[in-house]
């Protein structure tokens, strides 16, 4: 067995324990909250004993062996280093640093303690993911890639009436492409590698981050568009086009469908199995590599991980966010 502790006592956090439970050697042992109130509503949901208001005392504690960290954006660095200079594997929710000096730090540590250290970005490691990643090829050479995830933020409303809420604030590392524009940046990496060059637009809101933005990058031999946005909603496909054929996948964060589209007209729908919760596949992944003795995912690895923070940093440099965890 694996024995979890959890940071953070929020939506995320109880989605990601009931999905992980569905994995067989996962086993939540303790939980961690600011206040002892908290920890202990929030531990008792899932009948567990031991409860933490200090990161020292719950990373250095016999109850567990790894981590999920689910707090604001700014904190991941510090505490999964935490975690981490205690021997702890740690599973961090995307996105997994502010910036990519944290994320240096972040690698520094766990190469140090010869620890997991894994980004919590769920859709690259689906079954249909892996489906259009295998069958990549079928298309030819790939010529563009173009992904669109925009979801109206259920707190934007509160934004608009003068309460700013977390998600739109710096001081936790919150926006648009941190927050949404990852889950087209991410599976783009794992497909094709870093860009060449990278062109961004976007609104930036009053309280400091983005709304919404559009990106082109620019690789040797094709281009990739991308949009995202917390204050729009669109229903929009993903697809990447080669010269023999184009991948349409429905949606790029959560993938479902996956067909090809030859140029003869025909059409393979490639789409796998997935009837799991969408965070099983990630909890799974996480699990293997730690019986496995395995420091590192080979879809979700560091190398991945802080290419895409270095295209976010270049994102919020064009489009002028920036946070204190910059500074």
């Amino acid at each position: 067995m694996v024995r979890f502790g959890v940071v953070g006592t929020n939506w995320i956090t109880e989605e990601f324990i009931k999905a992980a439970s569905e994995v067989e050697d996962f086993v939540l042992t303790a939980v961690y909250s600011r206040t002892e109130e908290k920890a202990k509503e929030f531990a008792r949901k899932f009948g567990v004993v031991h409860t933490f208001t200090d990161l020292e005392s719950m990373a250095d504690s016999g109850e567990i062996d790894a981590v999920y960290i689910a707090s604001p954006n700014s904190l991941h660095g510090k505490q999964a280093i935490i975690f981490m200079n205690h021997g702890k594997h740690v599973l961090c929710e995307k996105p997994i640093a502010s910036n990519s000096k944290e994320i240096a730090e972040m690698m520094t540590a766990a190469k140090k303690n010869g620890v997991l250290l894994m980004e919590a970005l769920k859709s690259t490691l689906l079954p249909n993911f892996k489906a259009v990643q295998e069958n990549l090829t079928k298309i030819g050479t790939a010529r563009r890639y173009f992904a669109s995830y925009c979801q109206y933020s259920s707190r934007y409303d509160a934004y608009k009436s003068g309460n700013i809420l977390n998600a739109f604030k710096p001081e936790f590392s919150n926006g648009a492409i941190m927050d949404i524009g990852i889950y087209c940046v991410y599976p783009l990496v794992v497909l094709f590698g870093k860009p060449d060059e990278v062109k961004a637009t976007g609104l930036l809101l009053e309280s400091g981050v983005d709304g919404e933005g559009s990106l082109v990058l620019k690789y040797k031999d094709m281009d990739a568009v991308i949009m995202y946005s917390k204050i729009t909603n669109s229903a929009l496909p993903a697809e990447i086009q080669g010269e023999n054929g184009n991948i349409v996948i429905d949606k790029i964060n959560i993938p479902e469908k996956a067909e090809i589209h030859y140029r003869d007209g025909s059409v393979e729908n490639i789409t796998r199995n997935q009837d799991r919760n969408s965070m099983y596949y990630e909890a799974k992944e996480f699990i293997d590599l730690i019986q496995s003795g395995q420091t590192e995912s080979q879809t979700n690895s560091l190398a991945n991980s802080a290419a895409v923070i270095e295209i976010l940093d270049e994102v919020r440099r064009q489009v002028g966010v920036v946070f204190p965890a910059d500074k």
